[in-house]
């Protein structure tokens, strides 16, 4: 019979401990892990974005993990702003006219027909009017890691919105005090709301029709409760910063390597997504199409009455009670 020795607690206790040290080299217990959290579906272009800061800042090997939570898991929407400038959360993708209640000055960011399109857009990324809007950003405690401009339309739930005179008398949701400003001066009562409860308002009548992004209103398949969308087209008056944001204290935790990392990723994130942005606007049109929703395009007679609207109350408001405000208006509208 061959005799088996049963092996010393010290040889087995080094055994535990180097299978332990061989399972840590596929996750550093030091790795540095960063919460982000958005209120879209994972698939929704923002998800994405936030997706390809978690896959690249992770494929850097600078010991920086990324946690996403979509679908409004972990913050509500508007929560977030404020989670970010406590450190509470790290990471986000945030439409930034959300924190307007903090810093007004952040409504410029979705004033009706300040942008024009997709490339003008871009353009004013690099602009003055930008880098007033990140400073105040960054005074706040948050860092900008991606750009991001999207378009968006109108949807009714039995009427189509053309011209100011068709959202008289119905409840509307804006995304944000200057749309609401612009609708009530046209005769729209406003039921103000994230984008992610617009479906559930318009099954319930709460909302007769709303605004909001291409991204959103196909993510949340908004066009089961509406029977017309007004699209972005040649004459888009709504273009929102949903920016991916981190809390400034988070960021200034990290080591430079990794900072150089979230930043380099943020860049591939933006360039991925203005490369999508347009063909967002295309798959609106088609899945609302297919869904049996009425399509109609506004026409620049439309568009400029609602402008004339704009002016007499969203612009003319900002301008008087937000400070700087008609100075930031000047530095957008001088960006051609």
């Amino acid at each position: 019979m061959t005799n088996f020795k049963r092996p010393s607690l010290g040889r087995a206790l080094c055994a535990g401990v180097a299978l332990v040290a061989v399972a840590a080299l596929g996750a550093p217990a030091s790795a540095e892990r960063l919460r982000a959290s958005h209120q879209w579906p994972q698939d929704d272009v923002r998800g994405e974005m936030v997706e390809i800061i978690k896959d690249e800042v992770e494929a850097a090997g600078v010991d920086l993990q990324v946690r996403i939570y979509p679908s409004a898991s972990l913050f509500k929407p508007k929560q977030q702003w404020d989670a970010m400038t406590t450190g509470q959360l790290d990471i986000s993708a945030f439409p930034l006219d959300y924190a307007s209640g903090r810093h007004p000055q952040f409504s410029a960011t979705l004033m009706p027909g300040l942008v024009k399109n997709h490339d003008h857009a871009r353009r004013l990324n690099d602009s003055k009017f930008m880098d007033r809007i990140k400073k105040i950003i960054n005074d706040a405690g948050v860092v900008v890691l991606s750009d991001a401009w999207l378009a968006g339309g109108f949807v009714g739930k039995d009427f189509c919105v053309t011209t100011p005179e068709s959202v008289e008398g119905k409840v509307m949701r804006a995304a944000g005090p200057l749309f609401e400003q612009m609708l009530a001066a046209a005769g729209a009562s406003i039921n103000s709301m994230p984008s992610s409860e617009i479906y559930s308002a318009m099954s319930t009548g709460v909302l007769d029709g709303a605004n909001t992004s291409s991204g959103s209103l196909v993510s949340y398949r908004i066009y089961e409760q509406s029977s017309c969308l007004t699209p972005p087209g040649d004459y888009a008056l709504w273009f929102m910063y949903e920016p991916i944001l981190m809390s400034k204290r988070s960021f200034d935790q990290l080591n430079e390597a990794q900072q150089e990392a979230l930043m380099a990723a943020g860049k591939k994130a933006e360039e991925f997504f203005f490369e999508k942005a347009k063909g967002l606007d295309q798959t609106l049109v088609e899945t609302y199409k297919k869904a049996g929703v009425k399509v109609t395009k506004m026409t620049k007679a439309q568009y400029d009455a609602w402008i004339d609207v704009a002016q007499e109350s969203s612009y003319k408001n900002f301008a008087e009670e937000v400070e700087n405000g008609a100075k930031l208006i000047e530095m957008a509208r001088s960006v051609d």
